[in-house]
């Protein structure tokens, strides 16, 4: 692939060959909306019965694909046994140790559906049906992506809970759906360390006080010792002597609108909010995408290095690939354990040709160092991807260069938990790649960059994204609460879905993702991306990451905060914090030059790699840091206190 300079920096036009090939068509970009998912819903699902309507659009709520039946389990393990399919690969398990484990196993798609029948079978036993709600509390490890699946081949919503959260969040989220089952493991094993992962659930249902759970189901992880009670049941029990043919289970027929899960996502103010997502926009918005974004073939081999416990996993680990008979890599540890080679090794040897995962991850990797990618064979790598967060170009090139081989196209995906699928990407074979640049709508995608009155934008003016028709993935709503949907999405302008995110057109028409709206500096009247000054941050040989915050300031009305962590032993002294300071004001400005600059050894990130940048905010304007049971290494933030606090 070669490259050339543009006044945005280096652009990558297309490999001719990866163009030959390429899924996605140039002409789909032109499709009436309709038209472009109305094929594709027939191309890529399969139906029990026929719908006769595509779209449904009574803003803010859509229905698509209005009088079609379907399951969900169905389309992503049963249709592919019946079409000769069965001993494809579905799963290549990696345990937390690593794919050097005596533990690693494959999943065969007829091995997948038996396990998901006998826990189907099992969960119908506790009186699991069409209907009834299920909470799902789980690690990155295959009974995860089982229990989703009984649940789908039921017709019973489930909500997962990341592993990684509290007991009360558990309890808070199964009692707002009504969970009458939870379905959770003895311990959690991530980075060679156990947790309490049930007994966790415990504390969080018995400090509820009252509990719509009646029932919990529990996976012998670690076979460590816990408390267990009447109400508990060992999946082995459950499922002990029950049949494992397809026929002692079928499928639950569901309307194209029917409830497939409820994933809760943490509003700024008030409680999580209760993202609704249906059966069939859905499954044809994850297989549509995951098709084309990631042009996946036959013997594409897939790793989403995400966590079940947010919507990348739903979306992109569990019914995007298994919709489209894709062989995937499900990898229960973290980045650097038991090595810093792991993910390399795992590529090596699964010839890994789609990865997709986190700019966060991939500064880790940078931090570490190339050298731990160019000790293995990546040559497998077709495609690559990005998700959570804009990346920033640096982070792009590092990742294009010493993952990619030089060669790989990368996807920088935009969407979000309420999208329920990409909504704006490159596109492999046809798209010109701009390093940081989310760049063009998916097709049968329309946003828009507006100002606060409403008017669309022109090049390099910073508005909000906004999506002005619908799309099949939309969320249909938040979980009885009509009003707070309202608000939270439709109340800025109403005839548009407001985002929350900042985004520019460049020269070209492209879109660049800016970060969240309330990612935003003030400082004198100038509103500074924060995303903009980290990037410039990175932007020096001595960083590794950088994260910014503001704080209270009676001359500018906000100072900025930059957290930095340096690369290899590097130690932060004040010359570098100078340096850093002119670095960004060279690249953005003098007002963007940070008043204050803490060095890390690490930023404060949860277990699912995201930065706690409330938790940044916290530390800025020297407020109480609240919870931080959620982060990898709190520490991290004790150590930064003391820097503030000097």
């Amino acid at each position: 692939m070669s490259e050339q300079g543009s006044s945005q920096g280096k652009t990558y036009p297309p490999d001719p060959e990866l163009s030959k090939t390429a899924n996605v068509r140039p002409e789909m970009k032109d499709q009436d909306l309709e038209e472009f998912w109305d094929s594709q819903a027939k191309e890529r699902i399969s139906w029990f019965e026929p719908y006769d309507t595509v779209l449904d659009w009574q803003l803010p709520y859509a229905k698509w694909f209005v009088g079609g039946k379907l399951n969900a389990c169905y389309n992503a393990v049963d249709r592919h046994v019946e079409n000769g399919q069965g001993d494809k690969v579905a799963l290549h398990v990696v345990p937390d140790d690593g794919p050097d484990s005596a533990d690693a196993h494959d999943i065969t798609f007829a091995q997948l559906q038996e396990q998901v029948v006998r826990f189907a079978n099992g969960l119908k036993k506790l009186g699991v049906g069409k209907g009834v709600p299920v909470g799902i509390y789980m690690q990155m490890i295959p009974e995860a992506v089982v229990a989703m699946l009984a649940c789908a081949r039921l017709g019973a919503p489930h909500t997962v809970v990341f592993g990684g959260f509290s007991g009360k969040a558990v309890a808070e989220r199964c009692n707002d759906l009504e969970c009458k089952v939870l379905i959770t493991q003895d311990e959690a094993l991530r980075g060679g360390k156990t947790a309490a992962q049930k007994t966790n659930a415990d504390e969080g249902l018995d400090g509820a006080g009252s509990t719509t759970v009646e029932k919990i189901v529990v996976v012998k992880r670690t076979g460590g010792d816990i408390p267990m009670n009447d109400r508990d049941v060992y999946l082995d029990d459950l499922v002990d002597g029950e049949s494992s043919d397809a026929e002692s289970c079928p499928c639950e027929p569901m309307e194209s609108e029917d409830l497939l899960f409820l994933l809760y996502t943490s509003g700024s103010t008030g409680k999580p909010k209760g993202v609704v997502h249906t059966t069939g926009g859905y499954l044809t918005g994850v297989a549509t995408t995951h098709n084309l974004v990631f042009d996946v073939k036959d013997d594409s081999v897939y790793w989403c290095a995400a966590d079940i416990g947010w919507i990348t996993g739903h979306s992109y680990i569990t019914y995007g690939p298994l919709v489209n008979g894709v062989t995937s890599v499900l990898y229960e540890g973290v980045p650097g354990y038991p090595n810093k080679e792991v993910w390399w090794k795992i590529v090596e040897k699964y010839n890994v040709s789609i990865l997709y995962t986190s700019p966060t991850a991939i500064r880790s990797h940078m931090k570490w160092g190339e050298q731990h990618a160019q000790a293995h064979d990546l040559s497998s790598i077709k495609i690559l991807g990005s998700v959570g967060e804009p990346i920033n170009p640096e982070v792009w090139e590092w990742y294009r260069k010493h993952v990619g081989g030089d060669k790989a196209p990368i996807m920088d995906t935009w969407w979000q938990t309420e999208t329920g699928h990409i909504l704006i990407t490159p596109l492999p074979g046809i798209t010109t790649m701009k390093p940081g640049s989310a760049q063009q709508p998916f097709p049968g995608v329309r946003p828009e960059i507006r100002d606060d009155e409403g008017n669309v934008l022109g090049v390099e003016q910073t508005g909000n994204l906004v999506l002005t028709a619908p799309w099949p993935g939309m969320m249909r709503g938040l979980y009885k609460d009509d009003q707070r949907f309202r608000d939270t999405y439709w109340s800025k302008y109403s005839d548009a879905y407001f985002a929350g995110d900042g985004a520019k057109y460049d020269e070209d028409g492209d879109i660049m993702l800016m970060g969240r709206l309330d990612d935003v500096v003030n400082v004198s009247g100038h509103r500074l991306s924060t995303f903009e000054i980290e990037s410039a941050l990175v932007e020096h040989g001595d960083v590794a990451e950088a994260a910014v915050a503001a704080r209270k300031d009676p001359d500018t009305g906000q100072a900025i905060v930059a957290f930095v962590s340096l690369t290899g032993d590097k130690t932060g002294t004040e010359e570098l914090e100078q340096a850093l300071r002119e670095q960004v004001a060279q690249s953005i400005g003098k007002l963007a030059r940070p008043a204050t600059v803490i060095f890390a050894n690490d930023l404060p990130k949860t277990r699912s790699g995201k930065i706690m940048r409330r938790l940044l905010k916290n530390l800025a304007e020297g407020e109480e840091l609240g919870d931080t049971s959620t982060l990898v290494d709190p520490s991290v933030v004790d150590e930064m206190k003391k820097q503030i606090q000097g």
